[in-house]
């Protein structure tokens, strides 16, 4: 047996150093390196166009862009597709590591429809992105002080607003010539090369040329290889304008670059407001230093007083003039109104919790790279069907405690409830982003994956979950529940169940609300967001902040001889989405510029799911919190 088990150890020691080893040679799907040699051909393909100004995002070519002979799409995951994104091929075509000057790419004569489409992007601001060996197209921008880091833009404007010297009239231009940079790290033994970095500077050309247009073998007098002629302004820019040629061209340059293929995402993700992330942590641990206090003070002292005291009561009379939590022991764990709603959306929270907390796990240590794009997203979805596992155990447990029997009705309950509700509000903003033709319309092969996905995984899963849970023995309650409720006192003004369940939100939205401003940011502003390690913290602070105020709340108001505490738990720290909600609506008219009806809605309906997912988890923490400190004080207490 002792050997058997030593083996054991060995093997799992074994496989374990293995894995350690193959760490430095492990590469995600998907984001494995590409060797190049010189003269290797570097497609450059082309993903949607962007705005935050109306939060739609459109396929590339829904603007009359040139097109190459056959449009094929990429193969795209469910978040790429969730996110918007449309990556096609494109008709820019490099050779690695051989420069272009002036290439021409096509040339069209726009009319009235066409002149108006890219008005109205060019208004809306919209940016075009463009993607090489997985690197998104950035646009660099200097700082003034030349010692600060370069900040990187993603993709670059459709085109720009102006006046022409010595007139009032605003016209619109279009960025037709776009210079390439291509940074590449090169193996100086085997002289291949990877790509390390994309850039691009637009700018808008009135091209011309001598004679008839040839295609591509036309010599353009604005732009000339043969007379090194480039172009290094838009002095004379091309103006979107009816029946006004309009010429697209661009150069490549590639550049060596010190930086190796595995740091080549670090300029996209630098933060240059690390100490912001500093501050919001040493905010948030203030807050949690000073709850935790109040929590010790009241478990060490208080309780330990009140504990020794009720154990040290002796006489009947003495017994009869019972005080404080101990007198509504015969209540404390009698079933709520609406047990069965609490027991659904706890169950719902632990989803939620486990999809939350597994998430950050692999983010933290890297598997969720920006370079897998919608990666993120997939993994939070799949992820969330699975923890339906958890999500009919934990609704199952509670409500057999509750006495109830119909298990398959909690189970049916907690696989719907919520997706239900989010499924609701996700139809009408799709219906929303359909109407308004742009990319972000998910369609209907997604909607059918996602639905097989909530009815085909996660629902028979929640029943899996209530039938363990429910087959278990109930748990049973530390004290005895009488057969009649005693009748609550009046309470103080500053216990009212509505007050102090506001109360309650608050710390827990102070503890997080500077990282949520970081997440609006990535989220609405098409930033990068990738420091999960910050996020992490601030989520365990969070957990930390959402038991403590509940536990504080919930003992002073069990002192208060008022026992309806299951709700109220639940309610304390769930209503920091509240909070959340509330912050959510200032941060869009504070920072965001969006003016659409549309646009409007969608951010204000994807905020509303986002703070109702806020609320179940908190709520859930708040609860469980609740839950574990009621039955550790009652068990601790001599009770005739």
């Amino acid at each position: 047996m002792e050997s058997h088990r030593r083996s054991l150890i060995l093997t799992i020691s074994a496989i374990f150093l293995l894995l350690i080893r193959g760490a430095n040679s492990f590469y995600l799907p998907g984001v494995a390196p590409e060797d190049f040699i010189k003269g290797d051909d570097l497609k450059v393909k082309v993903n949607k166009l962007t705005s935050t100004k109306t939060q739609l995002p459109y396929s590339y070519y829904s603007l009359p862009y040139c097109k190459p002979d056959k449009i094929l799409d990429s193969a795209e995951n469910l978040g790429e597709v969730l996110r918007g994104d449309r990556i096609e091929n494109s008709p820019y075509v490099f050779k690695m590591r051989e420069p272009q000057m002036c290439n021409i790419v096509c040339r069209f004569t726009p009319d009235a429809k066409t002149v108006k489409q890219f008005k109205e992007k060019i208004d809306d601001e919209y940016r075009v992105n463009m993607i090489l060996d997985n690197l998104p197209l950035v646009f660099p921008i200097p700082r003034p002080d030349q010692e600060s880091p370069t900040v990187y833009q993603l993709g670059f404007h459709v085109g720009l607003k102006g006046h022409y010297a010595g007139s009032k009239e605003e016209k619109y231009f279009i960025h037709n010539h776009l210079a390439f940079t291509v940074k590449f790290h090169r193996d100086m033994q085997t002289e291949t090369a990877r790509i390390v970095g994309f850039e691009v500077k637009p700018f808008s050309v009135k091209h011309e040329y001598e004679g008839k247009w040839n295609d591509a073998k036309t010599r353009l007098t604005t732009c000339d290889p043969h007379s090194k002629h480039t172009v290094v302004n838009s002095n004379s820019p091309q103006e979107v304008a009816e029946k006004q040629e309009i010429v697209f061209t661009y150069d490549v340059e590639f550049q060596e670059s010190d930086v190796k293929w595995a740091s080549r995402w670090d300029a996209y993700l630098l933060m240059s407001d690390d100490q912001i992330h500093w501050f919001s942590i040493v905010n948030s641990l203030m807050i949690v230093l000073f709850l935790s206090g109040m929590v010790a003070m009241i478990m060490l002292r208080t309780l330990y007083r009140d504990i020794s005291k009720y154990n040290e009561l002796e006489t009947q009379e003495e017994a009869q003039e019972e005080t404080g939590w101990k007198l509504v022991h015969g209540d404390v764990f009698r079933a709520p109104s609406n047990s069965d709603l609490l027991c659904v959306y706890v169950g719902t929270g632990v989803q939620f919790f486990g999809m939350i907390l597994v998430t950050m796990i692999f983010a933290v240590l890297g598997f969720l790279s920006p370079s897998n794009r919608g990666g993120l997203m997939t993994a939070m979805l799949l992820l969330y069907v699975f923890m339906g596992l958890f999500a009919g155990y934990a609704s199952a447990r509670l409500y057999k405690m509750f006495k109830g029997t119909e298990w398959k009705k909690i189970a049916f309950r907690t696989a719907v409830l919520f997706p239900a509700g989010v499924s609701a509000i996700f139809i009408v903003l799709n219906t929303l982003i359909w109407g308004q033709k742009s990319s972000g319309a998910v369609p209907f092969g997604t909607m059918f994956a996602l639905v097989f996905l909530w009815f085909g995984i996660s629902v028979p899963l929640v029943f899996v979950g209530g039938y363990v849970g429910f087959k278990k023995p109930a748990l049973e309650d530390p004290v005895k529940t009488n057969k009649i409720p005693r009748q609550i006192p009046e309470q103080a003004w500053y216990m009212n169940p509505v007050f102090s369940i506001l109360i309650g939100g608050i710390l827990p939205f102070g503890a997080v609300f500077i990282e949520l401003f970081f997440i609006l940011t990535s989220i609405w502003l098409n930033q990068f967001y990738y420091i999960f390690g910050f996020l992490f913290l601030v989520f365990i602070i969070l957990i930390v902040t959402c038991a403590e105020i509940t536990i504080v709340l919930c003992y002073f108001q069990l002192c208060s001889e008022d026992y309806l505490w299951w709700w109220r738990s639940y309610l304390t720290s769930g209503s920091s989405a509240l909070y959340l909600f509330l912050y959510a609506t200032f941060y869009f008219f504070t920072k965001l510029e969006i003016s659409k009806l549309v646009s409007a809605m969608l951010y204000f309906g994807y905020m509303l799911i986002a703070s109702y997912a806020f609320f179940v988890v908190t709520g859930t923490i708040g609860f469980y919190a609740c839950f574990w400190f009621t039955r550790l004080i009652y068990s601790s207490v001599k009770i005739d």
